[in-house]
């Protein structure tokens, strides 16, 4: 009897639960207000390059205006508000996530390109779980180990890059509001929509007038709020390279900084491992959100012994992977999320068939319009190659081998990097063993991109500096 091949029917989500306004303004000091700098520019949807929306540029005057919105709310009114009344305005955003998930799962794919089922699953879920947790910790400062009497440091600026717009908002901004500080944040200018949606929720919340202001703009705004000299604290996630200026900005300063970077993180396999689970793991590690996570799984290092059962067990994996239309429920591959980010991919992918690595991907077609790259795994990679080495940020997997658990470790450490890595292992005493030998702040065992408001974030070497989540991310915003 011939194999029965049953397609998935689609599955779209509906655009029609967001309500997107044609142009959008800064929000300062409660409201949203015209940019001083009367520039705009225009965010698309990267799956078919259709505009969405105008979003204003803020320039230095606007800048201004939020920083001194900020300073005024923490100084007469969130500063000394007691915690317990804090983590109300905390709790009620997370209620208001929760009731607008579906609204804002569907914007964030609308201006972001990933599949409607990771903002939905993922995204929204954790963005509106670190308000709670955080919300849990207004009251309990005292009690964090971080000084009988801990205080707030002030404004704090913060720059949220483009991989998971709401996500990194909620990493930033509840922990803030939870210590007592005030916010100015700036989205990344690829997508902004879901931040200007939040400053909605901030009114709907009846949020004090500047604890919490936006300014959208490139990267003179991100210059200008961080090197603004009212603010007391810069929290940025992005590129290690933008990193860099900004540490060199803030040098010397006296605020506080904390820096979330660039990985290239090494997935390692054991010859033990159960590999059907490992496999799941490997894809979940590089290509969810189209590998544009900064702790992603893009090195697999697989022990030589199983290399020859494991690699067609993953493209096997692969090939059912389904890339096309973010908004249908049954896409696991989205679009890239910009052109200049398409290129890059293409650079570097390009790079390692130019030094002898080899190319794979699975039969797939891509859509005519928008940005789309397929799922790509390199073998005969060595440890020169320029994908073993630099960031590539997108669905590009990289593997390596090794014969013992000394050359595992060595590889992965190999790097400039060490935010990331995962072991997979059935043994207890080796998944610790390695663990303990692996230079990068989060490993995952038997598992990968698990996250949780609960569990601090950050990385060693060039992935920065600092932590995110849990009882070390409060430190950041006391004193």
């Amino acid at each position: 009897m011939p194999e029965q091949i049953f397609e998935y029917a689609p599955a779209p989500e509906s655009r029609a639960v967001v309500s997107l306004r044609s142009c959008y303004e800064p929000y300062i000091d409660g409201e949203f207000a015209p940019a001083k700098s009367g520039e705009y520019l225009t965010t698309v949807n990267p799956a078919d390059e259709e505009p969405l929306a105008e979003v204003a540029v803020s320039g230095e005057a606007d800048v201004d205006r939020a920083v001194a919105a900020a300073r005024r709310a923490f100084d007469t009114v969130w500063s000394a508000m007691p915690g317990a009344e804090r983590g109300k305005y905390l709790f009620r955003i997370a209620r208001i996530l929760q009731e607008r998930s579906r609204e804002l799962a569907v914007l964030e794919t609308l201006d972001n390109g990933k599949p409607v089922k990771e903002t939905r699953d993922s995204d929204l879920p954790l963005a509106a779980a670190h308000f709670f947790y955080h919300a849990g910790w207004a009251d309990k400062l005292p009690y964090a180990g971080l000084g009988p009497e801990p205080r707030p440091l002030g404004v704090a600026a913060q720059v949220i890059p483009w991989n998971f717009p709401l996500l990194m908002l909620a990493w930033k901004i509840a922990p803030a509001l939870a210590t007592g500080n005030t916010v100015v944040l700036k989205p990344a200018e690829t997508t902004p929509l879901s931040a200007m949606l939040f400053a909605e929720i901030c009114q709907e919340a009846e949020l004090p007038r500047g604890v919490v202001n936006i300014v959208p703009g490139a990267g003179e705004t991100g210059r200008a709020l961080v090197g603004h000299p009212g603010a007391d604290k810069v929290a940025f996630t992005g590129s290690t390279e933008v990193g860099r200026e900004i540490a060199r900005a803030v040098a010397g300063t006296g605020k506080r900084l904390t820096l979330e970077l660039g990985g290239k993180g090494a997935n390692i396999v054991y010859d033990d491992a159960a590999l059907d689970q490992a496999v799941e793991g490997i894809v979940t590690g590089i290509f969810f959100n189209q590998g544009h996570v900064c702790c992603a799984g893009s090195r697999l290092l697989v022990q030589e012994s199983i290399a020859e059962e494991l690699l067609p067990r993953l493209k096997a994996r692969i090939e059912r992977l389904r890339l096309g239309d973010p908004l249908d429920k049954n896409t696991d591959i989205g679009a890239i999320n910009s052109a200049a980010q398409l290129g890059r991919i293409r650079d570097l992918a390009g790079t390692g068939t130019e030094e002898g690595a080899t190319a794979w991907s699975p039969a797939c077609e891509l859509p005519e319009r928008g940005y789309w790259f397929p799922p790509t795994v390199f073998t005969g990679v060595s440890q020169a190659h320029r994908i073993a080495r630099e960031e590539i940020f997108g669905p590009v997997l990289s593997v390596l081998t090794f014969r013992t658990p000394d050359e595992a470790v060595t590889k992965a450490n190999n790097t400039p990097y060490g935010l990331s890595a995962g072991v997979w292992t059935e043994k207890g005493s080796r998944m610790l063993w390695t663990a303990e030998r692996l230079r990068a702040g989060v490993v995952w065992s038997n598992t990968f991109n698990k996250l949780d408001p609960a569990s601090p974030f950050g990385g060693y070497k060039e992935s920065g500096y600092g932590r995110e989540g849990g009882r070390h991310g409060l430190e950041a915003y006391l004193g």
